[in-house]
């Protein structure tokens, strides 16, 4: 992409529940080739105990905080986390959900429940992400930060108008290549790549239907996950990006 019309050095983050397709969104700013990509760092410190920032080790999400601060002084920085965890050192700091562009992707509850589950049988209620996404979204909003939320819907059944939408919001120029990748494993998602396979395999967003043999219609406790976290996603809904 032209540098002349590169976008100003800033933080844009992708908070998403979990089997939200975001990783496809993270595949398709990567394609952009003008931003910094930064694959669920926030999980990386929680699961891993560390995560690279910049060719630099960090070891807490306060010290992530800082290293993307640093790093985004000088780079824009397009970091993608998901909230099957929750960041109580990123809701706390007003600094940062004030000062970088957030976006919130979601999906409805019950295709959740049944993606997750059939990767993680022993799932607990929280890993649907959405309460932790609508708590984050708040703290965004109260802090007078920018919240941006993206369907996840929108983004499989109309990708190019959902991006251009996107990037319309966030003051990034839209690059209609971006919707198309080489398939392949990325080095961003090396230590969680079972939960990667689908976008791997793929070289664009697809509107796929996956059968499970687990969903919310022949499993209760699916079912009392999704109901738990019914009232978030529709709260979050009610602040869609429109697509125009």
């Amino acid at each position: 992409m032209d540098n002349d019309h590169a976008p100003h050095p800033r933080t844009l983050a992708l908070w998403s529940a979990p089997r939200a397709r975001s990783t496809a969104f993270f595949r398709a700013m990567l394609e952009r080739g003008d931003l910094v990509g930064l694959h669920e760092p926030f999980c990386n410190v929680t699961d891993f105990g560390a995560t690279t920032v910049d060719g630099r080790e960090v070891r807490s999400h306060r010290e992530l905080i800082g290293a993307v601060r640093a790093l985004s002084a000088h780079r824009t920085v397009f970091l993608k986390d998901t909230t099957d965890h929750r960041f109580p050192a990123v809701l706390e700091d007003s600094e940062f959900l004030r000062e970088a562009t957030h976006t919130f992707l979601i999906r409805r509850p019950e295709q959740i429940a049944a993606s997750f589950y059939a990767l993680k049988p022993d799932m607990e209620a929280g890993a649907l992400g959405l309460e932790q996404l609508h708590e984050l979204h708040t703290a965004v909003v109260a802090a007078g930060g920018r919240a941006v939320v993206v369907d996840s819907d929108d983004l499989v059944r109309d990708p190019e108008r959902t991006l251009a939408a996107y990037c319309r919001e966030v003051g990034l120029p839209f690059d209609p290549a971006a919707l198309r990748w080489a398939p392949g494993d990325r080095p961003e998602w090396e230590r969680s790549k079972r939960w990667h396979v689908d976008v791997s395999e793929s070289s664009g967003f697809r509107d796929s239907v996956t059968e499970y043999a687990d969903t919310v219609d022949n499993n209760p406790r699916l079912a009392s996950f999704s109901a738990r976290h019914q009232p978030y996603y529709q709260a979050l809904r009610r602040h869609k990006l429109a697509l125009t």
